[in-house]
């Protein structure tokens, strides 16, 4: 439910009216900052009542694993008609949800494979990787940080901070950018209005409109995915360890990197992984906060699609989808692996 709210490409290009696309138009098109922010607010306020329903609903149950090792589910036999309608619900989803779409994507990117060659595209390709990478290594390094700190001190002011900085993944791109695009921009002015009057110099916009701000809503958006993969894995380490190496003289800071940090490097390397791809397709966030003359793949696809220009825009989706599909391949094949082995599948031994 949560991405759909968040889906904006998809609702604009079959012209469904939705509160996030209502966003776009009042901002981007009718120039009212305001009648977005309060769009926003609505929207916000449905989001607060559905996680509110969400925990209601989960209240005081908690699940447990008896055992470190995962054991395989208990097989059952089903009868040749069962078994046809069983296979048939399990192919149609992938039949229709992949493999048809990406066979009719190679067939149109065959076509315009010289023009995705170009410039544009090859640049387009460049600024979502190094986006991607940066927004995921930032994402991790601050997860470990307040995992770490949870470890630590986990109740109070600081375990409230961190709870707050993990709710950016329940927020719409288009919300979330501007509820950072307008203190921005505040910030900008302020600090632009002060260099005129004291040194009569104009700094423009240093914040709005930048990577920096970009980078910096992808992280909050995306912080909970690594904040959770790194929160998980170091809530499997037993305390002892840490007691231990304190007898022995180590620091937090020591004991977080020469210990912590390698037992679980499987999850920071699942965090950073799903950071990189969400990253790669968001949208909203990137259409509305990237510098001007500033391309991705999303956005390129999306601006195609816009113009109907369903094949041009087929190279660019092609790369989304291999940028995606293969570091999930590889993570997915890594816990088939360890899930009935001798290693944990968020990277602790046991």
């Amino acid at each position: 439910m949560m991405e759909t709210l968040n889906d904006f490409g998809t609702v604009d290009l079959f012209g469904v009216q939705t509160l996030t696309l209502g966003i776009f138009d009042v901002w981007l098109n009718m120039n009212n900052v305001g009648g977005a922010a309060q769009i926003a607010v609505v929207m916000l306020t449905l989001i607060a009542l559905l996680i509110a329903i969400e925990r209601f609903a989960r209240r005081r149950k908690k699940f447990h694993q008896t055992s470190q090792r995962y054991k395989r589910l208990a097989s059952r036999n089903l009868t040749m008609g069962s078994a046809f309608l069983a296979s048939i619900a399990c192919t149609l989803p992938i039949l229709l949800g992949f493999i048809v779409p990406f066979s009719v994507l190679i067939r149109d990117a065959t076509g315009y494979f010289n023009d995705a060659l170009d410039g544009v595209f090859l640049i387009s390709v460049w600024n979502s990787l190094s986006l991607a990478g940066l927004a995921s290594v930032l994402a991790v390094s601050i997860g470990v940080l307040l995992a770490y700190g949870m470890r630590l001190n986990g109740w109070g002011i600081f375990a409230a901070i961190t709870r707050f900085a993990s709710l950016g993944y329940a927020i719409p791109g288009a919300v979330l950018a501007i509820g950072i695009f307008i203190p921005m921009g505040l910030l900008d002015n302020s600090i632009d209005e002060f260099m005129r009057n004291k040194f009569g110099i104009s700094t423009g916009l240093l914040l709005s409109g930048s990577i920096a701000a970009l980078t910096f809503a992808y992280v909050v958006r995306f912080l909970a995915l690594s904040l959770g993969a790194v929160e998980v894995s170091l809530g499997r380490i037993t305390n002892n360890i840490d007691g231990v190496a304190k007898t022995l003289g180590a620091s937090h800071g020591t004991i977080l990197w020469r210990i912590h940090l390698p037992m679980i490097r499987a999850s920071l390397l699942t965090g950073a992984i799903l950071v990189f791809v969400d990253v790669m397709k968001e949208l909203p966030m990137t259409v509305i906060m990237r510098p001007f003359n500033f391309e991705t793949l999303a956005t390129q696809v999306y601006q195609f699609s816009a113009a109907e220009q369903f094949e041009q825009a087929a190279p660019a989706a092609l790369a989304i989808v291999a940028s995606g599909i293969i570091p999930v391949i590889l993570l997915s094949i890594a816990i088939t692996k360890v899930n009935f082995g001798r290693r944990d599948p968020l990277g602790v031994n046991v």
